[in-house]
């Protein structure tokens, strides 16, 4: 088969490409030169990949700054109600290609780039990506703030600047070996630091009731230094604000307690404070309740609601005198959503500032605060609620402890009156935890603080408000929402698959890339013989490309024919990718037993990053690699099975991966994904989907027809029931053959020689302690398994299918996700005006 054309290449073919306008590639150009002269250091005459990089990330930025500029005073005079999305995580990827997309530029500084003799595409490798988040929630965030920009909302993301991000995988023998992720080691450039708005954060102290009202003393403070990073929509000239925090020590921290002249040790003690915004926690769908996370919670939103106040009062702009005094519009003008539980504090803080600081009456301040907050469960895992201890809070945040026993007493009295009695509902509905060690409930601070109450897909707001907030949702049925997640189509297709986003194009027009419900239009292309070849044409090309990725970085030589069979997320048994390693092993059996016979070749390949103190993670990676190991290397299976462990899987990774993937698998047991929004990304790419009745599986299923995916297995209904008359692993392991064989291979040591215990705990954990019930689903998946060989081996019909995946996956676009957002949470109306370009005089 053919080598791919690389992008450079194709260039060639065609040079000066039509669509970029002459005079912006010139612009470009001289930009680029400009900006390439002022990077190189005096002493410096020859310029690094990096230094081509820089330069080229400025002058991109540049087309940037008056646009954003524009739009921050475009919100000044218009006033709006401003969004404001709170996240502990941002997993924002790499930002060069995105913006160009994003500004239209991509064509004019392709082309310059390549009239000065240089790749595009080499220069976009060398940027870092942001990794500040942990998956999903992360990620779910980055595509939001797109879609919000694209809207013409008037939206802020608030987080924490973490100088290490999640942590860089690497794989030794077979192993999970964490790396420190030295993100900022070369400058980024998309940030501006802007000391001017750092802020005060006050710690420890104790509480002073005094006639004047309550005073929070003898606090330690850290200052919270604010960096922005410009956030454009597409090609609508909106640029947003996405304001990360960094902590910083003031310039007496610790001074004054070493007045016996230590002055050396109390200046190394500010790095005490400055740890807060040192490292993201590297936990998906887990709770660790450790001092150091807690602090980093209450500094994002102290000093983010500091800024919100600051904005309300001020809004005009460049000006910092307060305009507004009186909080009775503050709802009005300020809506704040909470993504997830991890910036709670809002609620207690929010309440904190206009009862103790700006003296609004009790009542009157929980009323607004209620209609300013809203929050989203991202999760119904029990392991994965917050629930900090009361002594934690006490020494740390001693008058948030107080509102928050406040707050729950009111709550608990409004409960006690409509259920007289009922004294088992109180304590299930208490914001406090009695037991040995006294907890608060994060979650449920987060219901009786906010107007609304979403879960992100259907199913998951339906056991949300079923069985995780059963209580609160009898009490208050009004407050509860869904809100199914989506992903960004300029991210997800435009920038990923460029040859896929060219050939829809070619069909339907433009449109889609802003309204990815138009896709729908593709089901008049379905039996379309040219349109079928165009997008079977792109799908090899992309899995070409990756072939020779994975060739080049991993040294691995895959088939190209074969179907990539891709599994990326997290690695958590939830998401089950032991019943994937149980199913190639299945594989490798039949091969093994029966060599002649004709395979649909296959790829599996297997990513995800594993939390550092997660055992069971740990050992699954080891499994696949070992796995791997066995089959890669025998001769009598050739390339018609391979297994592959993709390293540090990442937002650019995946970028790679997902267009090239002709399988995605999204088998969690039936009830545990909230979502997911993996899945989406590859239905959008053109992969058929093998997956359980969960997240938003079901809602993908419902819009292109459940017999255009591969459904399998338990429904949640299934798996309710199960739970209550026991699930024996026993049982399934003597009657199915197949899998006996799997485990006792996985057991015996036939996949670690070496060290034939080595997987003992994975053995014991599945046949005794599986609270997700991989054996019960086996039978079911393997089945099914085979129904995808038989299609694959039809390309055509395989195709077809395809099609109408991608023609169906317009609802999961994060536009619609956030217009839904705006009208039924946030009160605010998306807006299709363009903001004059920063060339042209406003109106």
């Amino acid at each position: 088969m053919a080598a791919p054309l690389s992008d450079g290449e194709r260039r060639k073919q065609i040079s000066v490409r039509g669509i970029a306008g002459l005079g912006d590639v010139a612009e470009v150009r001289k930009s680029f030169n400009r900006h390439l002269h002022f990077t190189l250091v005096k002493d410096r005459n020859v310029a690094t990949p990096r230094d081509y990089y820089f330069a080229l990330a400025h002058t991109v930025r540049d087309h940037l700054v008056g646009r954003w500029i524009r739009t921050q005073q475009h919100y000044y005079e218009r006033d709006p109600k401003r969004i404001y999305y709170l996240s502990l995580e941002f997993y924002m990827g790499r930002t060069l290609q995105n913006t160009m997309v994003n500004l239209g530029l991509q064509n004019a500084c392709d082309e310059a780039i390549y009239q000065l003799g240089l790749d595009l595409e080499e220069l976009e490798e060398i940027e870092e990506d942001a990794g500040l988040g942990n998956g999903g929630l992360g990620r779910l965030a980055a595509c939001f703030l797109d879609s919000m920009a694209t809207l013409g909302l008037a939206a802020y993301g608030y987080g924490i600047r973490y100088e290490f991000g999640i942590f860089n995988q690497k794989i030794v023998n077979g192993w999970q070996v964490e790396e420190a992720d030295d993100w900022l080691r070369y400058g980024n450039p998309w940030e501006k630091a802007r000391p001017e708005y750092m802020l005060p954060v006050q710690f420890y102290g104790r509480v002073e009731h005094t006639p004047e009202g309550v005073k929070w003393v003898d606090t330690q403070v850290v200052l919270a230094m604010p960096y922005d990073t410009p956030v454009p929509g597409y090609k609508n000239n909106t640029v947003n604000t996405m304001r990360l925090w960094s902590a910083k020590a003031p310039n007496d921290f610790n001074l004054q307690e070493f007045n016996v002249g230590d002055y050396i040790e109390a200046v190394l003690d500010r790095n005490l404070a400055e740890n807060i915004s040192r490292v993201l926690y590297p936990n998906d769908n887990f709770f660790e309740g450790k001092e150091l996370r807690l602090k980093q919670e209450y500094f994002v939103v102290a000093a983010t609601l500091q800024d919100i106040i600051r904005r309300f009062k001020s809004s005009k702009f460049g000006c910092r005198d307060p305009v507004r005094t009186c909080f009775e519009t503050f709802p009005d003008k300020v809506a704040i959503q909470l993504n997830d539980t991890h910036p709670a504090l809002s609620i207690p803080e929010l309440m904190r500032i206009l009862v103790d600081v700006e003296k609004v009456d009790w009542d009157k301040a929980w009323e607004i605060t209620k209609r300013t907050c809203a929050y989203t469960n991202h999760t119904v895992l029990p392991e994965a609620l917050e629930r900090w201890p009361v002594s934690m809070f006490e020494k740390l945040l001693p008058r948030h402890l107080e509102i928050i026993y406040a707050l729950n007493q009111m709550h608990l009295d409004r409960v006690a009156a409509l259920y007289p009695g009922d004294i088992d509902r109180l304590r299930r509905m208490s914001v406090i935890e009695e037991g040995d060690c006294k907890r608060i409930n994060m979650a449920h601070l987060c219901v009786i603080g906010s107007h609304a109450v979403n879960g992100v897909a259907r199913i998951h707001s339906d056991i949300v408000k079923n069985s995780v907030f059963k209580d609160f949702y009898e009490l208050e049925p009004e407050k509860f929402q869904n809100k199914t997640n989506g992903i960004t189509p300029r991210r997800w297709l435009l920038l990923c698959n460029p040859g896929l986003a060219d050939v829809i194009a070619e069909k339907i027009g433009e449109g889609f890339i802003t309204d990815l419900s138009q896709l729908k239009k593709l089901l008049d292309f379905i039996n379309n013989e040219a349109f079928i070849r165009d997008v079977a044409k792109v799908k090899q090309e992309n899995k070409l490309k990756f072939a020779a990725y994975l060739e080049e970085q991993y040294k691995v030589k895959i088939n190209p024919s074969s179907m990539f069979d891709v599994q990326v997320k997290r690695i958590h048994e939830y998401k089950r990718q032991l019943l994937n390693c149980l199913h190639a092993i299945t594989l490798y059996n039949r091969i093994r037993s029966d060599p002649s016979k004709s395979f649909v070749p296959r790829t599996i390949m297997i990513g995800g990053k594993a939390a550092p103190g997660y055992h069971m993670a740990k050992m699954i990676i080891k499994l696949i690699t070992s796995i791997g190991e066995v089959i890669n290397n025998d001769p009598y299976v050739g390339d018609r099975l391979k297994v592959i462990f993709l390293e540090n899987y990442r937002v650019s990774l995946a970028e790679k991966v997902i267009p090239a993937a002709d399988l995605s698998q999204q088998i969690s047991t039936a009830g545990t994904e909230a979502s997911g929004t993996g899945n989406m990304k590859f239905m959008v790419n053109g992969a058929l989907t093998i997956g359980t009745m969960d997240g938003a599986n079901v809602e993908m299923a419902e819009e292109a027809g459940e017999e255009n995916l591969f459904i399998f297995g338990m429904r949640v209904e299934d798996v309710e029931a199960l739970d209550r008359q026991g699930y024996k692993a026993q049982e399934y392991y003597e009657r199915l053959p197949e899998l006996r064989q799997a485990i006792d291979q996985i057991s015996s040591g036939f996949f670690s020689p070496r060290d034939p215990g080595c997987f003992r705990d994975v053995v014991n954990m599945l046949m005794y302690h599986d609270r997700f019930k991989v054996f019960a689903d086996y039978e079911a998946y393997i089945k099914c398994q085979g129904q995808v060989d038989q299609l694959f081996m039809d390309p055509r019909e395989w195709t077809k299918k395809v099609i109408r995946n991608i023609a169906c996956s317009g609802k999961f676009s994060s536009d619609r996700t956030i217009t839904e957002y705006a009208r039924e949470i946030w009160d605010v109306e998306p807006s299709a005006t363009k903001i004059p370009p920063p060339n042209l005089p406003r109106d």
